[in-house]
């Protein structure tokens, strides 16, 4: 099998094969899946061993008082042999895996060949095809958890004991110091604890994944917005923990920590940093300073780690494993989200390339896998099915009674901003029935626009027969359960983006079609009824050659406290609006997508999402939400056979040929479609004619969607297979 290794004294990486390890009584043998680099503690080893030798000294003090030690006892030439041979051999990394059980050691009952576990410990869960791994340094994974995910479960455990250490309460606030891995894990705990966090860290792009992730204010410890932001949120009393989650040499952590502290709170050491502790600073509060060991209690005790002899839980309620099981069980409820942590994906074979491109700052990240090929457990997505539409059991339409009766679920803030004014100024509509969760927003959406009721009842508003359409208008988890609702009670839908979250959603709704015979449906797509677009569409014409498209979206940063963030429940952001994109490719391309490959930067804070047609042409969407707010949101070329045609941001349009077409600037208030796509939906359901948009084509579009979120997590590109 292969493993990774680094010789300490030459700094030497490579990937070695070596012997498969035996399976002992008390353990499991565990093939590899995902395992985690960990950029701060085996990044910091990886530089030591570059160092000279006066600079490992330096580093490692520790290991000097013991070879002065040894000196004394067995003399200089023995010490110095011991040292040499000691640094001259290869030494393992990794510390942080999930993998697959391949074979069960004696004694072991609760896991069997075949589940999947995630492992820990720097002598067991190490960078290699192959792991031995004693029964109190793994956890089963729970059932749904992506492997590539369970992974983190050993810096998780690192990061919860920190924060049990802390011992903090509800309404409590908190100040993370170092927003590392360890740290974003640390704020991403606190915040689903109930405390408000504050983060410090020099680096702009990590104080904005903290803020993400639930942190209420990050900013460089150098200057005043941390101060300001504790100030704020604590009334000038100062944070009741500081989480010392920074590495490095510098002493203004814990200078800091004093500073920002209230009178007798905690200070909590997890990284690896200078504790010169200012002595006045620290006694004056009389502050708590509390260290984190690792993992948690069993860390560093033999008869615990190797021996599996457990500690009672009445004495110990939280041990290693323990530990371990509660962070996956975090993950895999959603209440803690690790795939925005993940910068970069390697395979396995790439190991030493990836760690000097680390070394180098060629590849900066907060996290990083290796992802091991061949087992059973690998969550790979090398396609995302694109289902057939069924045959419809009624065709055409039902035309609609005069006027049109429509319904709305939801009437939030884009219900009532982009939809109903457009609704409301429409001849031969009746906006019948409004039905929200809560009364006073179906209330106000009642007096606004004037729906005949309002009401909290679906079932009633979905059984009421002279309704002739359904709005779904919600947050985007409820989407494809409300459609397919909808569908079965033989109402035209129009949904807002996204259609389904999930494939097992989306095949859920076409179930429904199935099941009523009833295919009308549309969704929000709305671009592909912009004028402008649909004019310098007509000016371009046709074309015999492949295109190539580039769409850059410029989205912006969310607000902290927005649904958006909430990925557990409603999906990434990606997921939620990414759809309006890919179908704008697809009706320019005039076809819908054969493939996605999709990339992000550090912190999935950006990503690129490249996808292939049919006839060779390829659609590059960059979405991106670390633009300026004075850049244009969306901004669109489409290059074939000699032609170009550019929009930006639904202001003005040009198609470039044989002569060139500038479009008039519109005003400020861009038109993207709306109007007209609504005209269209409604016209369809008053004659029964088709729906606006081919179903096949909002599958598709749904498709490719979930297809780019599969292809971040596998890191290859994602087929789009067609079902029969």
């Amino acid at each position: 099998m292969k493993q990774v290794v680094q010789n300490y004294k030459s700094g030497e990486l490579a990937v070695l094969d070596v012997p498969v390890p035996g399976c002992k009584p008390g353990g499991v043998l565990v093939r590899s899946a995902y395992s985690l680099i960990s950029t701060g503690t085996e990044l910091m080893k990886v530089s030591e061993a570059g160092m000279s030798m006066v600079g490992k000294a330096r580093s490692r003090p520790d290991q000097v008082a013991k070879v002065v030690q040894s000196v004394a006892a067995n003399g200089v030439p023995a010490t110095y042999r011991k040292v040499m041979g000691k640094l001259d051999s290869y030494t393992p990394l990794g510390y942080s895996l999930c993998g697959v059980v391949e074979q069960v050691g004696a004694g072991i009952e609760d896991v069997a060949v075949g589940d999947l576990v995630a492992c820990a410990g720097n002598e067991h869960a190490l960078h290699a095809e192959l792991n031995w791994v004693p029964k109190n340094l793994y956890a089963p994974v729970p059932d749904g958890l992506a492997p590539r995910h369970a992974a983190f479960g050993t810096v998780g455990s690192i990061a919860l004991q920190g924060v049990r250490q802390g011992e903090s309460q509800l309404g409590d606030v908190a100040l993370v110091i170092g927003l590392g891995l360890i740290g974003q894990l640390v704020v991403q705990l606190l915040a689903a604890s109930g405390v408000r966090v504050v983060g410090a860290d020099p680096d702009p792009v990590r104080c904005a994944l903290a803020e993400r992730l639930g942190a209420a204010a990050c900013g460089d410890p150098a200057s005043a917005a941390v101060e300001t932001a504790v100030a704020e949120l604590t009334g000038g009393h100062g944070a009741d923990q500081v989480y010392l989650a920074a590495g490095g040499g510098s002493n203004q952590p814990v200078e800091l920590a004093a500073k920002l502290s209230r009178d007798r709170g905690r200070v909590v050491d997890i990284g690896k940093c200078s504790l010169n502790l200012p002595w006045n600073a620290y006694y004056e509060k009389e502050l708590d300073v509390r260290f984190s060991r690792s993992y948690g209690p069993g860390r560093y005790d033999p008869e615990y780690e190797l021996q599996g002899r457990d500690y009672p839980i009445g004495y110990v309620r939280w041990t290693e494993r323990r530990n371990l099981a509660c962070f996956l069980d975090l993950v895999a409820r959603g209440r803690v989200d690790v795939e925005p942590l993940v910068s970069h994906t390697a395979d396995f074979d790439d190991a030493v390339e990836t760690y000097q491109r680390l070394k180098d700052g060629d590849l900066k990240a907060v996290a990083v896998l290796f992802r091991y090929p061949g087992h059973a457990g690998e969550a790979e997505a090398p396609a995302v099915a694109v289902p057939a539409v069924p045959v419809r059991a009624s065709a055409p339409g039902r035309p609609a009674q005069s006027p049109v009766r429509l319904a709305f679920v939801g009437a939030g803030n884009y219900a009532t901003s982009m939809l109903l004014p457009h609704l409301a100024q429409r001849d031969g509509i009746a906006l019948s029935s409004v039905v929200t969760t809560t009364a006073l927003s179906a209330a106000n959406a009642k007096r606004k626009f004037g729906f005949a009721e309002a009401t909290t009842d679906l079932d009633a508003v979905l059984g009421d027969k002279t309704i002739d359409a359904v709005f779904v208008v919600t947050r985007h988890s409820s989407h494809a359960e409300l459609t397919r609702k909808a569908l079965l009670a033989g109402k035209a839908v129009f949904v807002e983006k996204p259609l389904a979250l999930t494939e097992d959603d989306l095949a859920g709704v076409l179930a429904a079609v199935e099941e009523s015979g009833n295919d009308r449906i549309q969704v929000g797509f709305n671009r592909r009824f912009a004028p402008l677009l649909r004019e310098a569409r007509q000016r371009f014409g046709a074309r015999s050659g492949p295109a190539s498209l580039r769409y850059l979206v410029n989205a912006g940063r969310l607000e902290h406290g927005s649904w958006y963030l909430r990925q557990g429940t409603e999906g990434s952001r990606f997921a939620g609006e990414g759809g309006h994109f890919i179908d704008t490719a697809s009706w320019l391309l005039g076809a819908d997508p054969v493939s996605v490959y999709a990339v992000a930067t550090s912190g999935n804070q950006d990503l690129q999402a490249v996808l292939r047609y049919p006839d060779g042409s390829t659609a590059t969407i960059s979405y991106v939400t670390s633009g300026p707010a004075s850049l244009p949101k969306e901004t669109l070329d489409l290059v074939a056979d000699g032609k170009a045609l550019r929009l930006d941001d639904f202001v003005r349009a040009s198609v470039y040929g044989r002569k060139r077409w500038v479009s008039s600037r519109l005003p400020k208030a861009r038109d993207k479609g709306q109007n007209a796509e609504l005209a269209a939906f409604v016209k369809a359901v008053r004659t029964g004619g088709p729906m606006p948009v081919p179903l096949e084509s909002l599958v598709a579009t749904t498709a490719a969607t979930l297809a780019v979120q599969a292809g971040l997590a596998a890191g290859t590109p994602v087929t789009l297979a067609r079902t029969p």
